[in-house]
């Protein structure tokens, strides 16, 4: 009688823990699916297209539906960083996932150059971190930086000839050692390489540290991360909310803690500024540079 009447209890209460759980339908997958798709698409912005704004809606507004787009983009072998009016989906692909786009394999395209590839990897953390000197910079969601193609090539030359006068007053060797690993070596490297290159009407070579940088700013206006906005200083250039947030994903890396223990960019204590070094007669500084500095 008892066993009669513990399964009339289940039997009774399975139905109602069926109602409790929505099933997920085709349509539900497929929107969530959709979403993701639109995440995969950085230049779109949500403002621009209703289907993109709508589904955001709901994924802000439905939880059972934004645990579904969360489930699909993690079986993409995606990491979800925001979800919002502002950034759309913003995903970044997490390690082995096959949208990854490695800096290795980004340089290995770039150059063949072992050292080139030291030096296109150097200007990708330098955009970066000249992007977002700051730490409230970085932390501001409405903060929208900007740089020039030139004034990352200054930028990264004057942690050269801090590098330089610090490897002084060690009594180290100042050569760049091209087969060296370390970022160390990267900006030696940087600093023996011509700023432009050595035509006669001083047209920017692939190879030279502005055309490098020129590469690293168009992959990553490709990318959706940075917008162009005219032509001074060989190319300005603008942060996007997808960028701030990649950004803050890699702040916390090694190539990143390495920049700033350089002293490079000193944020320890949030009020840091990016300030020209005492003496720049001899740096050979990149014309109309146009770097941000902050007093």
């Amino acid at each position: 009688m008892t066993e009669s009447a513990e399964w009339s209890d289940t039997a009774a209460t399975a139905p109602q823990a069926a109602a409790v759980t929505p099933a997920v339908s085709p349509a539900d997958t497929s929107d969530a699916a959709r979403l993701v798709a639109f995440g995969l698409q950085p230049k779109l912005q949500p403002a621009r297209d209703q289907e993109y704004a709508d589904l955001l809606r709901r994924y802000r507004e439905d939880p059972p539906f934004a645990r579904l787009a969360d489930a699909v983009a993690t079986g993409l072998g995606l990491v979800v960083l925001e979800v919002s009016p502002r950034a759309g989906m913003a995903v970044t692909a997490a390690e082995g996932s096959v949208f990854a786009v490695r800096m290795g394999d980004y340089a290995r395209r770039a150059s063949s150059d072992t050292a080139d590839r030291f030096l296109h990897g150097l200007a990708h953390l330098a955009v970066a971190a000249l992007a977002f000197p700051r730490p409230e910079d970085l932390a501001d969601d409405g903060y929208i930086g900007r740089l020039t193609v030139n004034g990352v090539d200054a930028f990264v030359r004057q942690a050269c000839r801090r590098l330089e006068q610090r490897a002084e007053e060690r009594g180290e060797n100042t050569d760049p050692a091209s087969d060296a690993p370390g970022l160390e070596a990267a900006w030696r490297i940087w600093s023996r390489r011509s700023a432009t290159g050595a035509t006669k009407d001083s047209r920017r070579l692939a190879g030279s540290t502005t055309g490098i940088v020129a590469k690293a700013v168009a992959f990553l206006a490709d990318s959706g991360f940075l917008q162009r906005t005219g032509d001074e200083g060989g190319g300005t250039y603008r942060t996007t909310a997808r960028y701030q947030l990649q950004v803050r994903d890699m702040a916390s890396g090694a190539a990143m803690g390495e920049l700033l223990e350089l002293g490079v960019v000193p944020v320890s204590d949030g009020t840091a500024t990016l300030l020209p070094p005492d003496d720049t007669d001899d740096l050979d500084l990149a014309a109309d540079a146009g770097l941000p500095f902050h007093s």
